[in-house]
């Protein structure tokens, strides 16, 4: 018998089927199908008080998906865990990325105890049930990618790289470095990006994650950029006066048209949106630091990253200018 045989067989198959003209669906984002990726801040109320738990910056209502999710790939957390207590995760994430804003504890992974105290990062692929320890009154940022295995469909079973712990004796070591020979040539851009050996064609922390630890130095003005990933922006410290702007245009003098300003504030956290022109001025009198989590890996190996720098006489670059 063929489906042309049994009619009930042949119409589950063809029961979800549609048909667009193209101009009706090239573009979802235009047309409403798909909503766009908003531009949100997240204070750091949000983890100052209250008891052990996991705080998701959970947007998927406006994403119009499954949540909890910052943006379609990525869920950022804030995790709360007091003294003398202790906390689990397990999520169905291919990378896990933990920043320790403060406090000290240790994380036990499959039998691998590892310590941690303010200013580290730990990097973990997938794996059953995690705990994290507490020793002081501790406030961990986590970006992982459940969202985007949620999306798929898919779920993690094989570890891409092995648990890694970027210190941060060696990450600030690393950025006084590589500060000295920015200020050498004069380049107000001052970052170090986290890498793992594994990934030796994304250069990055992970094969979906992206991390950076950057200074904007008291007075900097960093010019406009873009790119198609979506950037989850942690401020560590910062005095009044540390901004970024905003805008989905640009002049033809390389300045942000009709931006929106984001204002910093210590250990907060706002949503970058792909292909915004986006800009970091610190007014202070003292520098600031930042720590910006992308779905970059992801959009590195894809070759979908795109990102493109405005130069001092307005043109725009690609890639970054040296």
């Amino acid at each position: 018998m063929t489906t042309s045989d049994n009619p009930s067989n042949l119409n589950r198959l063809i029961e979800d089927c549609l048909y667009y003209e193209y101009t009706k669906a090239a573009d979802p984002i235009g047309s409403g199908a798909i909503p766009r990726i908003p531009l949100v801040e997240f204070a750091s109320e949000l983890h100052e008080t209250g008891g052990t738990r996991i705080i998701p910056l959970d947007i998927s209502d406006i994403l119009a998906c499954k949540g909890p999710a910052t943006s379609p790939a990525l869920c950022a957390n804030f995790v709360r865990i007091l003294a003398g207590e202790a906390l689990s995760t397990n999520f169905n994430a291919t990378s896990l990325l933990f920043y320790i804003m403060r406090g000290g504890g240790r994380t036990e992974f499959e039998r691998i105890k590892i310590p941690w105290k303010t200013g580290d990062f730990i990097v973990l692929p997938t794996g059953k049930e995690t705990w994290h320890f507490a020793d002081d009154d501790s406030v961990l940022y986590l970006v992982h990618d459940e969202p985007l295995l949620r999306y798929l469909g898919v779920k993690a079973d094989i570890k891409r790289f092995k648990p890694t712990l970027y210190t941060s004796e060696d990450s600030l070591w690393e950025l006084e470095r590589v500060r000295i020979e920015a200020e050498a040539v004069n380049r107000n851009r001052i970052s170090v990006l986290l890498a793992n050996k594994v990934m030796d064609q994304t250069l990055t922390v992970t094969h979906t994650l992206w991390a950076m630890l950057g200074v904007l130095p008291k007075g900097a003005a960093q010019l406009p950029h873009r790119h198609q990933s979506v950037a989850l922006d942690l401020i560590l410290d910062c005095d009044p006066g540390c901004y970024t702007l905003v805008g989905t245009e640009i002049s033809g003098k390389g300045e942000i048209i009709n931006a929106t300003r984001v204002d910093w504030k210590p250990y907060s956290a706002f949503i970058t949106p792909p292909s915004y022109w986006h800009a970091h001025y610190n007014q202070s009198f003292s520098d600031a630091h930042l720590i910006p989590i992308q779905d970059a890996g992801l959009q590195t190996y894809l070759r979908t990253l795109d990102i493109t720098f405005v130069l001092p006489n307005g043109e725009t670059s690609k890639p970054y200018p040296r």
